[in-house]
């Protein structure tokens, strides 16, 4: 039998189970050149290149942070619940949180939505289940934008390369 963490009590004797991720967590992502790299004329395959890649390591930053979220959920209370959030691998490479019957039958958001509004879940898991979903997805969307600005940047990259191709073939006598 798993023993129960220790709880940290807040405002009111309120016991806490789910602390969301600090603004330090972000910190080092946040400063990382991937918008202000956007927004500029590209000179090559090179830059894009080294953009998409930039891109792509703020992507396992977040995921790294969607694993440290899953911890949480992961356990006590929250893994006594018929929902839990489970990481959902895709075939493009990327993974997200995503919310699953515990007997893993049934996944999406609605069941989520049915144990918030289940007159049996505790008000006070009500509330680490509503924090819990936001941060999830904010997550979801930063993964999938940085995903996807990675995967637009390596392609922009390979069709650059090939109009080079194109362009020496041109110009050599």
């Amino acid at each position: 039998m798993r023993q129960q963490p220790p709880c940290a009590a807040v405002g009111g004797g309120v016991q806490r189970y789910y602390a969301p991720l600090e603004p330090a967590a972000f910190q080092r992502l946040e400063h990382a050149p991937y918008l202000k790299g956007l927004l500029k004329p590209f000179k090559g395959k090179g830059e894009l290149q080294r953009w998409g890649y930039e891109c792509r390591q703020m992507r396992d930053g977040l995921l790294l942070l969607a694993h440290r979220l899953l911890a949480q959920a992961s356990a006590y209370p929250f893994n006594r619940l018929a929902v839990q959030v489970a990481l959902q691998t895709t075939s493009a490479g990327t993974a997200f949180l995503r919310w699953r019957s515990a007997d893993r039958s049934a996944m999406g958001v609605s069941l989520w939505q049915r144990l918030i509004t289940d007159p049996a879940t505790p008000v006070p898991l009500v509330h680490e289940l509503y924090a819990l979903e936001v941060e999830r997805i904010a997550l979801n969307m930063q993964v999938s934008l940085t995903h996807t600005l990675a995967q637009q940047a390596l392609a922009c990259a390979d069709k650059m390369a090939q109009a080079q191709s194109y362009y020496e073939k041109r110009i050599q006598p």
